[in-house]
């Protein structure tokens, strides 16, 4: 049988399949790594609160999954629907049939309508009749590689759906589906996109492995190989899959030769899959930018490379958007363009394609041998655009007899824009370079100053970091330079400039760089970049010149003794870098008296008076900052409250300020003045306290590397906006934060001996002997009995042996405060460890990480889940009692409900168990009588913003319960582990945040709606309000 036979037959089938409205059964691919889209996708499907069409697009790159994906589901729900349709693989039938749109229009109608012996030959005409069926019908359809607005436009229509139908759309082109006609009615459809990553390396191994050996891990021997095509794969399905498959049953020898030839040349189908997105850019101009960056610019700056190819005539304002809607492109963390290893390729390939087996005739070079062979054999030509050649990654034995290159080999190269020569040592005039040059990388050049020659006129970008450069100055400084050069250029020198263009000078890591100077031939510079310049000593004033600067780098130049005291007067400079300066060292040597020089500047607004320098010391020095900074790093400074700033009002608009590394003890007063930070960073301070930091902050980072720096309080202003809170989880242990210690709104930890009587009444502790004798809080023996002792005189409601125990919350009448409202309940369990038994159940259901409490509410169907910290505060501790009250809401706990807590025990290793011996409870009622007599004396815990009763939504998991575990707090997910499935049995491993800043310490709401948990455990008799207890 032919293979035309074949796949005739097969679409015979399929269309069987679809006229009888069957699911088509096929072989399931493996779906590893796809539990948390599968249960995304599954949640929005049953979601029926809308009232219009509900749209999901799924995007990712070629070969990712989404196809699978959208299949799977499919299968699974198109039977709820009145009618459902899939379409698949749109794109490829669209190019290849003159009529394939009405081809698929044709199988879309047939789907959710009766099939019409009326032919239809135009495509409105279809639409208009898909849009009559929708509108009518609650459908599933699911429209399979979208790459156009047209192909959405006559399936969709622009008259809207009948309420409750479900569209999910897979695409490489994320931002098509809102572009669509059905966008631009007065009734838009609610839109959802999924973004499908690759697989991380656990979920990649196990792909790799189910297809080349048939099991989840590799064979003995195959470790080493199989991990080098892991990282080639970086987590990409299809190509683990074909590989996987290709590599099934072979040697390691043939494992090898494949890496090898896929560093050369990428498999064909995976090329071909990933190539449809590169064809489907819409200008020349985006596959020339897609180019350059997947051979030049991967991991570069996205200013940078803006900057660069925006002077090489690319329009990078639409292509970048274009490359990243079309998932050829992402932007990282530090603003990095980053392009997945097999896309990089894929345009690599694009490039190679042109000239196979001639290098110089290719439009860019990027392999260094390549690059290396073209400069040897003076090949290159006006066709070349781009060049890289590092030195150092080659290896010297393969060069032959000599690495040095001639300059005369760039002479023939008129139309070279993009030069990256890294470590190579060039003999010959540098005159011969082209003077089309706009980026010029040449780091670790071995000259103790730039050659005059060199034409620098159309530079953009020089980076000659890692050199031998003494001195970075124009020729004036220098009569005999000064004199060269005007012979070099003519008459007309005096009125050029050397580095008219100039907007990006990087000379970081220039060990003998000592000076930096004559900043006029820098009329357009942007970005001064000298860091670890550690022999610099002088930056000359007439940086004033430089009226376009907004970034100055000088982090880690420790010998630099003084800055131009005109600097401040730099007007458009947003970043400032100043990172391990040594500022807060008072014995730095400033300038003579009698250099002092003092001016009053009048043209910025204000009189301010300079110094001849700005000082090392940076409190003398924080009014001569450009006012105009936005961002400003004083990290690793040995700054302390001393030597810090008293006034930092000048700097009005400050947006983020890096004061790691320093020793701080508490946040400085001057950061409080700063009207518009958001982003404060004092990770691996000696910080005991950050109080009232301005209430705009989005970010406030106090991770410490250090355990033995105890951070005791932290707390915010009333009204501060929703921020991203970042503490490292063991500071929330108890011998990192000690036994009297504040976050406001996470956690509050107090020796019970310190906690106002009232409180304690508050909570249903009426018997309270034990503190009459306060003194014993320092011995942990006495505490901990009379903790005991407090538990045996608590009066229960219910009481239970073991470790869980079910009661029915009473009605107010058969209470013994019939006036009064329920508030919350107070639960008390005695734990022991002891050896392990083999009759123990050692299953991750019954024991969990940290210890761990659940309430249900089994009447409403509410449950909360309480991760706390470490009950035991001795480790020589083998029997603890932990007290816990509970506060709720006024709609959590009623007279009726059936309720039943659980607690799980902590895992203390495999030799020893915690066993729960014995638990108890006993309801809390307000006094309705004292209600307002009295003072609310947990008015403060219950003005918290996150607690039962307040704003829970960023700890509850996509089936509803509640996680409550404060390392969430400073966590970027909710997270279900092996011994939580006892209590949620469904739902993903991992549920992102929705949204980026979120944690507010106090509540917006009224207090007397809210509720609270304090907990006391251990030998320490602490009190703790948790915001999860509440």
């Amino acid at each position: 049988m032919s293979l035309f036979e074949t796949e005739f037959i097969e679409e015979i089938v399929k269309d069987v399949y679809r006229r009888l409205h069957v699911p088509l059964k096929s072989v399931q691919p493996l779906f590893i790594g796809m539990d948390y889209s599968i249960n995304f996708i599954t949640s929005w499907l049953k979601d029926g609160s809308s009232h219009i069409v509900d749209i999901l697009t799924i995007s990712g790159l070629g070969g990712i999954g989404k196809t699978s994906l959208a299949k799977h589901v499919y299968g699974l729900y198109s039977h709820e629907f009145n009618k459902s349709s899939y379409i698949e693989d749109i794109t490829r039938r669209c190019d290849g049939k003159y009529n394939g749109l009405l081809d698929i229009q044709k199988q879309l109608c047939g789907d959710i309508s009766k099939t019409s012996s009326i032919q239809v030959y135009d495509v409105s005409k279809y639409t208009s009749m898909i849009e009559n069926v929708v509108a009518r019908k609650r459908l599933f359809l699911v429209l399979d590689d979208i790459n156009s607005i047209d192909q959405l436009d006559a399936l969709l229509g622009s008259k809207g759906f009948h309420p409750g139908s479900k569209v999910i759309i897979t695409t490489k082109d994320k931002c098509l589906t809102e572009s669509c006609a059905l966008f631009k009615t007065n009734i838009k459809p609610k839109h959802v996109e999924h973004f499908l990553e690759g697989l991380n390396k656990t979920e990649s191994r196990q792909l790799l492995c189910s297809h080349a050996f048939m099991c989840n891990h590799p064979k003995e021997g195959y470790e080493e190989v199989s991990g080098k095509l892991l990282e080639y794969c970086q987590g990409h399905p299809l190509a683990l899959e074909v590989l996987g498959k290709l590599l099934h049953n072979r040697g390691v020898a043939y494992w090898e030769g494949c890496m090898k030839g896929l560093k050369k040349e990428t498999n064909d189908r995976i090329n071909n899959v990933l190539r449809m997105s590169f064809n489907s850019l819409p200008s020349k101009n985006d596959k020339e930018l897609f180019k350059h960056i997947a051979c030049f610019f991967v991991g570069t700056d996205r200013y940078v490379s803006e900057t660069i190819l925006e002077a090489c005539d690319i329009d990078m304002r639409s292509g970048i958007t274009n490359l990243i809607d079309r998932c050829l492109l992402s932007i990282g963390w530090n603003n990095e363009l980053k392009m997945h290893q097999l896309v990089q390729e894929m345009g690599r390939f694009e490039v190679h394609q042109e000239s196979p087996d001639k290098p110089w005739k290719r439009s860019r070079l990027w392999c260094h041998m390549d690059s290396f062979r073209v400069l040897k054999r003076k090949k290159g030509k006006g066709n070349l655009l781009g060049l890289s050649l590092d030195m150092h990654m080659l290896e010297k034995e393969k060069l032959g007899a000599s690495y040095e290159l001639k300059t005369e080999a760039l002479s023939n190269m008129d139309n070279l824009m993009l030069l990256k020569l890294n470590y190579v040592y060039m003999n010959g005039s540098y005159e011969n370079f082209p003077e089309e040059i706009k980026w010029l990388c040449m780091n670790g050049f071995r000259l103790k100053s730039i050659p005059l020659d060199l034409p620098m006129q159309n530079l953009v970008a020089l980076d000659m970091s890692y050199s031998n450069i003494e001195s970075f100055s124009g020729c004036y400084s220098n009569p005999h330079r000064l004199e060269k050069r005007q012979k070099l250029d003519g008459s007309c020198f005096k009125e050029k400039r050397l580095f008219a263009s100039l907007k990006i000078l990087n000379l970081s890591f220039c060990e003998q760089l000592h000076s930096v100077g004559d900043f006029d031939q820098l009329p357009a510079l942007e970005r001064l970049i000298l860091r670890n310049c550690i022999g610099l000593v002088d930056v000359c004033e007439s940086i004033r010149q430089c009226v376009e600067l907004i970034l100055i780098d000088l982090s880690y130049c420790m010998k630099l003794e003084k800055l131009p005291r005109n600097i401040g007067m730099l007007n458009k400079v947003e970043t400032m870098l100043l990172d391990g300066c040594n500022l807060g060292e008072s014995g730095i040597k400033n300038m003579d008296m009698d250099s002092l020089e003092m001016c009053t500047v009048t043209n910025i607004g204000i009189n301010r008076v300079f110094m001849g320098c700005i000082p090392r010391d940076l409190k003398s020095s924080a009014m001569s900052l450009p006012r105009s900074l936005v961002t400003l790093s004083l990290e690793e400074n040995k700054l302390s409250n001393e030597s810090f700033p008293m006034d930092f009002s000048c700097l009005s608009m400050l947006k983020e300020l890096y004061l790691d590394g320093n020793l701080f003890n508490s946040m400085p007063s001057c950061v409080r003045t700063l009207p518009r930070l958001e982003i404060l960073s004092m990770n691996d301070c000696n910080l005991k306290s950050v109080e009232y930091p301005p209430r705009t902050l989005k970010k406030l980072f106090l991770d410490v590397v250090d355990e033995r720096k105890k951070l005791n309080k932290v707390v915010f202003v009333p009204d501060m906006s929703p921020l991203q809170l970042s503490i490292e989880w063991f500071d929330l242990t108890s011998s990192s934060l000690g036994l009297n210690c504040e976050i406001q709104g996470v956690i509050k930890i107090q020796e019970m001996m310190t906690v106002d009587e009232k409180v304690l009444r508050s909570l249903g502790w009426t018997n309270l002997d034990f503190l009459n004798e306060r003194h014993v809080g320092t011995n942990s023996s006495e505490s901990k009995i009379q903790v005991l002792g407090c538990f045996m005189n608590l009066e229960y409601s219910a009481q239970c042996m073991g470790p869980e125990i079910s009661f029915a919350i009473p009605s107010s009448s058969s209470s013994s405060s019939p006036n009064n409202r329920l508030t919350g309940l107070n639960f008390c369990s005695l734990h022991t460890l002891k050896l392990f038994d083999e009759g123990v159940d050692l299953s991750d259901d019954i024991f969990a990480w940290k210890p761990m409490m659940t309430i249900s509410n089994i009447t409403k169907n509410r449950m909360w889940i309480y991760e706390r910290l470490d009950d035991r505060f001795s480790e020589t501790l083998t029997c603890w009692v932990v007290l816990s009250h509970w506060m709720f809401g006024k709609n959590e706990m009623e007279a009726g409900d059936h309720i039943t807590i659980t607690v799980t025990p902590e895992w203390h290793g495999p030799l020893i168990v915690e066993v729960v011996k014995e638990c108890g409870v006993s309801l809390v009622y307000e006094d309705g009588e004292k209600k307002d007599e009295e003072e609310d004396v947990l008015g403060y815990y219950k003005s918290w913003n996150h607690i039962i009763g307040g704003d829970l939504s960023s700890f509850q998991t996509t089936t509803g319960q509640y996680i409550l575990d404060n390392l969430r707090f400073f966590d970027d997910a909710v997270r279900l582990y092996p011994h939580h499935r006892k209590f949620v049995p469904d739902g993903p491993e991992e549920q992102e945040q929705k949204e980026e800043y979120w944690f507010r310490a106090l509540s917006p709401r009224k207090a007397d709606i809210l509720g609270r948990a304090c907990e006391g455990k251990g030998e320490s008799s602490g009190s703790r309000p948790y915001h999860e207890n509440t």
